[in-house]
Order: C-alpha cells, then sequence, then structure tokens
C-alpha cells in the first residue's frame, strides 16, 4: 500500500478564533489551550498577532518558551515593524514560522491599502525576504486569494516563493467561494506558477456561507497540503474551519483522500470542551463530532442496527474522537490523588497549590453535588483560572430573596480595589437585581449582550455554567464565565469575570 502525504494542520485558535466578540483570552487560558493543542499533536499553532498589543506579543513568547512539540507561528502584516516583533516573540521557540501577509483582491488593494498592484507585489516580496532573515520557515498569504484576480495572484505567489515564503496560503478571507470552484482554484495555481513545487500550498476558509469545512477539503482533494482551521470552528463572524471536521473527514474518507494527518483524535473531545469553556462559546448539541448528539441515537430503528452492527448507522467510533463510554465519577469521599488523576486523563497538569486550591473547590461541590463529572472538574478548573490575582473586583457575599407575588432583592457583597462594599436592589428577577446590585457599586455603564445557562451535566443537583456578554463603554466586547450549583450564584460570579476582563489590556488583531 503506498504511503500517504502528511495533511499539515495549522492550528489559529489562539488567533483567529479569539476574533470572536467576547472570546479574548488571558496569557494563563493562551498557554492551556497551546498545550492542548500540542496534545493534539497539531503541526503549527499561530499563537497570536505579536505586533496587536504588548499582550499579544507576551502571549506568542510565553508560548514559543513553553511549546515543544509543535511549531509556534506568529502572524505580521507586510510591514517591517510587524515582521521584526514577530520574528523577536518567536525567538525562544524550538521551532518557529512567520506568516506574513497582504490583501490582493481589487476591492481591498484599492478601497483598503490604495496601492497598486506593483506596489503591492513590490511590498510582498520585501516581506518575505525580511522575514525570511529571521526566520527559516515563512509562510505567505495574499489576503482575499478567493476575489484576487488569478493572473495577478500567480504573479505574486510565484514571487513570493522565489523571496524565500515555504508556504502559500490562499485564503478565502471572506468565505464567498464554492466548493468546486475554489478547488479549481488551487489546482490551477499549482499548475501555473513556475516554482510551485518548492512550496506547501494551504488554505484559510472561512465560515460566511456554511462551506468552510468543504471549501477547504475541495483545496486537499487538489492538492493543498495544509489547512488552516480552529477548535470548534471559532473564528472571525461565522467563524473558520472546523479541525476536528477536517481532520475526522480526511481520516474517514481515506478512500478519497491521498494523504492523512498526524493528529491524536482521541484528544479532540477534551480539546473542544477546554476552548468551548474558557471562551465561553457552548458546542451546539447537534455539532459535527464533537457536540452531546454526535454519537447518539433516538430512532428505534438507529439503535437495533447499532447494537446488531455498529457500522450501520456510525461511520466513526465515539471512542476515537475522545468520547468515553464509561465514565468514572467522583464523589466527597474521593482523595488528592482520584482528583489529581482525572484531571490528567481530561489533560490537566495541576500541582502544588493550583491543585490545592481546586481540590478545595472539588470538596465544597461535593458536600452539595452527590456525583462530580469531567465536566464538573473542568468547570472548576476553568473558574479557578479565570480568577487572577489583580483582578479588581471579587464577589464576597450574595444574598437573594425571591417570593412568589414580590419583586425578588439582591443583597450583594463585592470586594473592590481589596475594599468590601455592599448594596441592595429590588428588580423584576433574581438574577437581574444581583446584576444591578453589582453595578450600583462598580458603576461600569457595561451593556449586557448576552446571558446564557447551560447545564454542565444532568440532574437536578447539576452545576449550572453561566456566560456573561458585556460591551463596554470603548467598543470592547468580553466574556465572563461563572459555574454553581446554584445559579444566581453562577449569575453573579460570571458577571463578575466579565468586568474584570473589561479591565485588561486590549488587543487589535487584523482579518485574513
Amino acid at each position: 500500500m503506498q504511503q500517504k502525504e502528511q495533511l499539515i494542520i495549522f492550528d489559529t485558535t489562539l488567533r483567529d478564533g479569539e476574533q470572536s466578540p467576547g472570546a479574548a483570552m488571558t496569557q494563563d487560558e493562551k498557554l492551556r489551550i497551546a498545550k492542548a493543542l500540542e496534545r493534539l499533536r497539531v503541526d503549527v499553532i499561530e499563537a497570536g498577532f505579536p505586533a496587536a498589543s504588548p499582550g499579544d506579543f507576551a502571549s506568542v513568547r510565553a508560548i514559543a518558551e513553553s511549546i515543544r512539540e509543535s511549531r509556534i507561528c506568529g502572524l505580521a502584516r507586510a510591514r517591517e515593524e510587524d515582521i521584526r516583533r514577530a520574528g523577536e516573540a518567536l525567538a525562544p521557540a524550538a521551532a518557529g514560522r512567520i506568516h506574513t501577509f497582504i490583501a490582493t483582491s481589487p476591492i481591498h488593494m484599492q478601497a483598503k491599502l490604495r496601492m497598486s498592484p506593483d506596489q503591492v507585489l513590490e511590498r510582498a516580496v520585501e516581506a518575505v525576504k525580511l522575514a525570511r532573515s529571521l526566520c527559516d520557515d515563512v509562510e505567505f498569504s495574499p489576503e482575499d486569494a478567493g476575489r484576487s484576480e488569478e493572473d495577478f495572484l500567480c504573479r505574486v505567489i510565484e514571487a513570493a516563493i522565489a523571496a524565500g515564503a515555504r508556504t502559500i496560503n490562499i485564503p478565502d478571507t471572506v468565505g464567498y467561494n464554492l466548493p468546486d470552484r475554489f478547488g479549481r482554484l488551487i489546482s490551477t495555481l499549482r499548475e501555473r506558477i513556475p516554482n510551485s513545487d518548492q512550496a506547501v500550498f494551504s488554505v484559510h476558509c472561512h465560515n460566511d456561507l456554511g462551506l468552510a469545512v468543504a471549501n477547504s477539503l475541495a483545496a486537499v482533494a487538489n492538492g493543498a497540503r495544509q489547512v488552516e482551521c480552529t477548535i470548534n470552528g471559532l473564528g472571525e463572524r461565522a467563524g473558520n474551519a472546523a479541525l476536528e471536521e477536517i481532520v475526522m473527514a480526511v481520516r474517514t474518507r481515506g478512500d478519497v483522500f491521498a494523504c492523512d494527518t498526524r493528529i491524536d483524535t482521541r484528544q479532540i473531545v477534551a480539546t473542544s470542551k477546554l476552548v468551548s469553556t474558557i471562551t465561553g462559546f457552548p458546542v451546539q448539541p447537534n455539532k459535527a463530532i464533537v457536540g452531546a448528539n454526535a454519537f447518539a441515537h433516538e430512532s428505534g430503528i438507529h439503535q437495533d442496527g447499532v447494537l446488531k452492527q455498529r457500522e450501520t448507522y456510525e461511520i466513526m467510533r465515539a471512542e476515537d474522537v475522545g468520547w468515553e463510554a464509561n465514565r468514572m465519577t467522583l464523589g466527597k469521599l474521593s482523595g488528592r490523588a482520584a482528583v489529581r488523576a482525572r484531571l490528567e486523563k481530561l489533560g490537566i497538569q495541576l500541582d502544588g497549590e493550583a491543585l490545592n486550591q481546586v481540590f478545595a473547590r472539588f470538596k465544597d461541590l461535593a458536600d452539595r453535588k452527590a456525583e462530580i463529572f469531567d465536566e464538573d472538574l473542568q468547570a472548576l478548573v476553568n473558574e479557578d483560572a479565570q480568577q487572577g490575582s489583580q483582578d479588581r473586583y471579587r464577589l464576597g457575599y450574595l444574598r437573594v430573596c425571591s417570593e412568589m407575588g414580590t419583586h425578588p432583592e439582591a443583597k450583594v457583597e463585592l470586594w473592590v480595589d481589596g475594599v468590601p462594599k455592599t448594596a441592595a436592589v429590588t428588580r423584576g428577577g433574581p438574577v437581574d437585581a444581583t446584576f444591578q446590585a453589582i453595578e450600583e457599586m462598580v458603576g461600569s455603564g457595561a451593556q449586557l449582550l448576552l446571558y446564557s445557562v447551560n447545564a454542565i451535566t444532568t440532574g437536578t443537583d447539576a452545576q449550572g455554567e453561566v456566560t456573561v456578554r458585556l460591551q463596554g463603554s470603548d467598543g470592547r466586547v468580553v466574556n465572563g464565565l461563572g459555574a454553581d450549583t446554584d445559579i444566581i450564584v453562577a449569575s453573579a460570579k460570571a458577571y463578575v469575570s466579565a468586568l474584570n476582563r473589561l479591565q485588561a489590556p486590549s488587543s487589535e488583531h487584523p482579518q485574513l
């Protein structure tokens, strides 16, 4: 049997995924996701855009210092200051890559860049040469390639390869393309460009028409050997191609694709849950591969078929992507060793004081909940990670009185810059009263964009996981997360978490 070529998986959850409104992550959260991607055996991790802000630079550098098994990439516009900043951030990486880009479509060149095609070509070549002088591995992207003129696209790509780019990424920046046409574009570029054999062709597809995965797979079928994607399809606007769908499509349809990935698919579900919890973006139940219903069978005909032979209605094994048929539950008699072992099974490494804090919270939860499931542990860890030592606000006390026929009253104690404050507010609902009491002490003026509650597990004693999305007076959008068996307490935690995130420095990211 002929050995298959490798399909390189380039994950941009930490860069493009973070551009989803409210999905901004702290440095510690980015490190946790990067380590999960490393366990997943992602080939290239696009860690961020170093020139965007000091915080982004620090995050990319921290990831470059910590990750040894995956190549770390930094994004840079075709500008000298961006490229040098990326090179500096990537200096500690065991394997680094600078990814530079400039727009090549007529509408972008005219309306955004206000540059002629010849000027864009010249800038692209200069950018690649500079990046190559700083890093052996350089990727070049002609932004909005999907709407670029083919002849000009060929000129730019040929020049970029000649200048030293070893990966050429073709972005469908606005999700405009259709699979058959996008596949033909990749095939045509590889045929027309004389030095195309000196570079790996890559694709980066957005999901505006729901075709990001389909377009990516069409490109792979026509010779692309790198796909840029994100966990859960997270990303700008409607998102990006979902990593889990790309990987499992190629793996499952090995009869069609002449390539395969090196991804450890058993890590997919755990990584999906981690990203979902950190960003506050829940995974829809019917989401392919990682949704709660992805391997569920309600129909009697389907159940009968699966019982007789799994392949009648399942084209993949749930265990192969990380779902576990037999999950160990923990309770109030479980010890530290059992909790630590289960966390390690979930890909979470905790030691010392961090483990002590999570274990103390586990014991507190176990007194209120009979069985602690994997999802409960992940919620504990993620909520603990969201609480930074520099947080300005901390929830101290909450009492809510709600009686039929009367308006609920919430009394809240909040520590602001280390000083306790209290407020009591009566409103139409207990959550509204709680939020208004917090606002009376804080006066943030933030607008509530989203309030979402999800049950972490089944049962009436399940923890509720609350996501709060706030928009600050400066237009910034952030998510806050809180979990508790008491929904009102979880709501207060989520609101305070979002307020703390509004205090954190912001960064701006480019579109690609």
